[in-house]
């Protein structure tokens, strides 16, 4: 198979790309600017382009397949061309698909929580000794990349995500897998960009269980009620199973779940990490997991990329990452520290980055989801909300929304670093919580300049 990719830097694009030519499979690909680490991981497998931007010779009949980023635009000079050839072109998730058509198809999807929940069972599987294909947006601890296609698993694990399929399929991704079995962590508007109202968002969850009708099943979160109201008027035919949280204590700082094999000490916090886990379990249980193989392999899950990832340790301090930024999955991890570390001053720091979260509409969903940090900042950079067409945004505007009377609004990254460097003397615990960069800061090195305080 000969395949090109056009916008091969994505974060999931650049991994299929390398899935594809580690099948053996000839894989080009184009892309305007390729950042770290898509560009590294892509020129150690032979597969970055000499050059960056388009080029139409690129694009030729000799083709079987065009697989098309979501950073392209409609207009793109290989995407015309192709389509003038007449080749087959996909988004990813159609490519996945497409791969998968003959195996069970397992789908984890909910507007927070489905990163965490397939690296488990992704964890757990590994650690199990199971055989099977995967898709994932983050890196996970123990797997060289965030995607696995081959001929002989007998079925493949997909995180759902309900954004846009591409630049010229306005399918959400997770409608395009036909899944055999699901679940879903929960609903909580985003993606305001494509999805202007949450009713129009809630309503790609209600088409996403029609697709998973015929003898499927779906697994969701209980204690969720606008999830729970779109899985009770989904078609009868799906078998709808309903999980809560794992029973759990904390001891010594550590959350550890209660079984009937005794306590089960974990390497993650949060009362939603126990969501996660409970949900985890059951679907690890279909594919031939029993409980207590299960809990001796989640007690080894140290979490994905960005999510609670710890920074740096030391001095009585410790600094934390986590990709936490849509309201609903701020206030839970705010909540797993605090419910973790009692006696630290927790000092949070999140940075407004996406296109709902910069958007005058969204904010007011952020109020109060500060409210257990002792010291909070916000930080947003007015360059990312001119580039996103958005309406200027004052501090003031986004402390009266957030409703945290102490709160510290930003929109300079200098002044941000140079206050994140001056937190003084005593026990601190500093989380950092975004879906960028903090407009290029040196993350690791700040973590590193605050517990050497």
């Amino acid at each position: 198979m000969n395949i090109h990719f056009i916008s091969i830097g994505g974060t999931v694009m650049h991994n299929l790309a390398i899935a594809l030519h580690n099948k053996g499979y000839t894989v080009t690909g184009s892309d305007e600017e390729i950042y770290e680490p898509s560009r590294s991981r892509l020129a150690a497998n032979g597969l970055l382009p000499e050059k960056d931007g388009w080029d139409c010779d690129r694009i030729h009949s000799g083709l079987d397949a065009v697989i098309l980023g979501m950073n392209a635009r409609k207009t793109n000079k290989e995407l015309k061309k192709a389509q003038e050839l007449g080749i087959r072109i996909f988004s990813f998730p159609e490519y996945l698909y497409e791969h998968s058509k003959n195996k069970k198809r397992v789908v984890i999807g909910g507007s927070h929580g489905k990163t965490t929940i397939t690296a488990m069972v992704m964890h757990v599987l590994h650690e199990q000794g199971k055989d099977f294909d995967y898709m994932v947006s983050a890196r996970i601890p123990g797997f060289e990349a965030m995607v696995k296609l081959t001929d002989d698993a007998p079925f493949i694990l997909l995180e759902g995500d309900e954004y846009l399929s591409s630049t010229i399929d306005n399918t959400p991704k997770f409608h395009q897998y036909n899944p055999h079995m699901t679940l879903l962590s929960g609903i909580a508007w985003d993606h305001m960009n494509v999805f202007r109202t949450f009713e129009t968002y809630k309503k790609q969850f209600r088409k996403f269980l029609r697709i998973a009708t015929g003898g499927g099943k779906v697994f969701y979160f209980d204690g969720d009620p606008v999830l729970g109201d779109v899985v009770d008027k989904s078609h009868w035919s799906l078998l709808k199973i309903p999980y809560k949280e794992h029973p759990y204590h904390v001891e010594d700082k550590r959350f550890v779940l209660n079984t009937r094999y005794g306590s089960v000490p974990l390497n993650v916090i949060g009362r939603y990490n126990m969501q996660n886990i409970m949900g985890a379990q059951l679907i690890c249980r279909d594919l031939g997991i029993e409980d207590h193989q299960f809990y001796s392999s989640i007690q080894t899950y140290r979490g994905a990329e960005r999510r609670q990832q710890l920074l740096a340790n030391g001095n009585n301090r410790s600094v934390y990452l986590d990709y936490a930024h849509a309201p609903s999955s701020v206030e839970a991890t705010i909540s797993a520290f605090k419910e973790t570390y009692r006696d630290q001053k927790l000092v949070t720091c999140l940075e407004l980055h996406t296109y709902s979260s910069l958007n005058m509409e969204y904010i007011p969903l952020y109020n109060g989801s500060l409210r257990e940090a002792d010291q909070a900042m916000v930080y947003y950079n007015p360059k990312v909300v001119k580039h996103k067409r958005l309406p200027e945004l004052s501090p003031e505007e986004i402390k009266k929304h957030f409703g945290k009377e102490d709160l510290r609004v930003y929109n300079d990254a200098a002044q941000l670093e140079n206050d994140l460097k001056s937190l003084g003397e005593g026990t601190c615990l500093l989380l950092l919580m975004t879906s960028g960069n903090f407009s290029g800061l040196n993350i690791k090195d700040l973590a590193m300049e605050v517990v050497n305080l």
